[in-house]
């Protein structure tokens, strides 16, 4: 039987490696598309943040303190902004909110106690948080708010024989103990195992299409039945040619992505005053490897199954569609970096598989968690195979005939329920 699988899965590899949208869509889409969409989207959002940096804010002053000229030479030096007077605190309100200001300062009395300070005085910043401009204004003016703050403050310490220290009775000081491999490592574990789990059900979607539905549309099914192979080898040769496309679909977007975060990222990252370096540990490696295997044997298997009943390509699109849909759910729920791989996190599938790939960048794996992981991922494959492996095995199915569905099969091939002598019961 092995040697008969080996004959088909060439076969079947063969077969594939000729269809354009195969090639395409499970390997040239995995490798190439997504660190390009990766790309563009962060040129976007940088190019979006220099928008917003080189407008002009137009920005309300409501009665300047007294004794702060100061300020009022602080708020002109603010790059890009438009000042203007207003008499009514009210007035520049409705302004903002119709959008005709994108924010407005009013100063007020200091408070009972602030009041002891001569000179101190409140400020109120009215914005718009909805709106990006105003969002953008706001942050000028607070900057160049603190900035008059803290030296006028300081000047009011000296006046009164003080120092920096003993007025600011404490200072906050900001120390990142993270090295730059490990600031690369946490990006790309919020980043790679999202894309990677995606791109291996991607990677196994056209083939497990084309390895039934395909098979039934160009009438080759039937020559192949006749085949001396068992039904097993057949469905083991086309189990193995799919996850095959998963596998190689995975570890081709890894690669992709390994070798681009860092020249896409590292320059956001460097104006923002941080740094970082893209560098994994070899013992990261085997566990992508099993991830990627693990994850394109799960979605090859599943896949199958729902393909197994579809008639034509586009049938199998429409059959797939809702499994692959389904896979999303437990991609997006470990997207919170605060879910680890665990115990009770190992039996959910795919999302332990993400998880195990994700400590692995991180170099924090949890080794009982991840055997456990490897366990259960491998009961679930073992389930799916077999309830191919069942459904191909009637001829009606395996030659597209069969006008039931799948649970429907379950129900009367596995279960022996027959809903015609169900329905003569009740009545």
């Amino acid at each position: 039987m092995i040697r008969d699988v080996w004959i088909l899965y060439r076969m079947e590899m063969r077969g594939a490696l000729r269809d354009r949208t195969i090639v395409v869509n499970s390997l040239l889409i995995p490798a190439l598309l997504y660190p390009l969409l990766l790309w563009l989207g962060f040129v976007g959002m940088t190019f979006a943040l220099g928008q917003s940096e080189t407008f002009v804010a137009r920005v309300a002053v409501i009665d300047w303190p007294d004794g702060h000229e100061a300020l009022r030479r602080e708020f002109e030096a603010i790059p890009r902004i438009q000042i203007e007077e207003a008499t009514s605190a009210r007035a520049a309100a409705d302004r903002v909110i119709k959008g005709a200001l994108d924010t407005s300062v009013e100063f007020l009395r200091a408070g009972e106690n602030a009041g002891l300070l001569r000179g101190n005085f409140t400020a109120r910043i009215t914005y718009d948080k909805s709106k990006e401009r105003s969002e953008t204004a706001r942050a000028r003016v607070s900057e160049a708010m603190e900035r008059y703050r803290e030296q006028w403050l300081e000047h009011e310490a000296q006046a009164r024989g003080l120092g920096a220290s003993a007025w600011r009775v404490f200072t906050l000081d900001r120390r990142n103990v993270a090295s730059k491999k490990q600031m690369g490592a946490f990006f790309m574990s919020l980043l790679v195992p999202l894309l990677f789990a995606a791109m291996v059900v991607v990677g196994c979607f056209y083939p497990a299409i084309d390895a039934t539905a395909g098979e039934r549309e160009r009438g080759t099914w039937e020559t192949l039945m006749a085949s001396p192979a068992p039904r097993r080898a057949i469905v083991a040769a086309k189990y193995l040619g799919v996850t095959t496309f998963g596998l190689v679909a995975g570890l081709l977007n890894f690669t992709s992505m390994a070798a681009t975060i860092k020249p896409i990222l590292a320059p956001i990252i460097e104006r923002a005053g941080g740094s970082m370096d893209v560098a994994l540990k070899p013992q990261a490696l085997p566990v992508v490897v099993m991830g990627a295997l693990l994850l394109s044997g799960f979605a090859a298997a599943g896949m199958m199954v729902f393909a197994s009943f579809a008639k034509t390509f586009k049938d199998g699109q429409s059959m797939i569609t809702p499994f692959y849909l389904v896979t999303i759910i437990p991609m997006l729920l470990v997207q919170s970096p605060g879910i680890r791989l665990d115990a009770r996190t190992a039996f959910i599938p795919i999302a332990n598989v993400m998880l195990m790939v994700r400590s692995a960048i991180l170099d924090s794996i949890n080794w009982p968690a991840a055997a456990l992981t490897v366990f259960t991922s491998m009961v679930f494959i073992a389930g799916l195979v077999c309830l191919a492996v069942f459904a191909l095995r009637f001829e009606d199915v395996a030659v597209g005939a069969y006008p039931g569905t799948l649970m429907k099969l379950v129900k009367t091939r596995l279960l022996g329920r027959d809903p015609m002598k169900t329905r003569g019961n009740q009545g």
